[in-house]
């Protein structure tokens, strides 16, 4: 746990330093907050599972590099797996961000999950690696947002068997982003 907290602050000093100091004029980070429900399924090559209605609820950093790009890395909680196999992470995606003039956004970037806890006795890799693809809208006045994202697990997490099983959900949540300000100029 001590090294996830780690990296985690690394990956928020590096891209607030990045933005600072980048190619782009000053750079502008704000905090944020997030939650919403997911829902997963673990696809495998043998059995059809059904799926697994859980939540989020996490820390995001949204670092502007300029008016259009942003990098937004995020620490969040997530109930996944499927029903009958409640898995829990603490996931890190790391976003590149296109962002509309108003308030529109594309991301896709990698995610690192780290298993926290398993309900069914199987034995899974304490690593899950997926792609993260999606969209989000902000409210350019308040801070406010909807989030609409799609995990997809890269990995084969069952340890147990030669069944090879990945994460695979779909996220709607909202978020707040704490002193956004659309007047800022980059």
């Amino acid at each position: 746990m001590k090294f996830l907290i780690g990296l985690i602050t690394a990956i928020l000093i590096t891209g607030i330093a990045s933005a600072q100091h980048g190619n782009a004029p000053a750079g502008h980070v704000t905090l944020g907050v997030k939650g919403g429900i997911n829902m997963y399924n673990i696809p495998n090559n043998s059995t059809s599972y059904d799926q697994r209605t859980g939540y989020n609820i996490g820390l995001l950093g949204h670092i502007h590099r300029n008016s259009q790009w942003a990098f937004q890395p995020e620490l969040v909680y997530s109930g996944q797996g499927a029903k009958n196999h409640n898995l829990s992470y603490l996931n890190v995606p790391v976003l590149i961000q296109y962002m509309f003039d108003n308030g529109f956004r594309l991301q896709a970037g990698p995610q690192v999950g780290f298993l926290v806890s398993s309900d069914d006795g199987i034995d899974y890799s304490l690593i899950d690696i997926a792609l993260s693809v999606g969209a989000s809208y902000i409210v350019p006045s308040t801070g406010f947002g909807i989030d609409l994202r799609y995990n997809h697990g890269l990995n084969d997490i069952n340890k147990s068997s030669d069944v090879e099983a990945t994460n695979r959900g779909i996220q709607l949540g909202l978020f707040y982003l704490f002193g956004h300000n659309t007047r800022v100029v980059l």
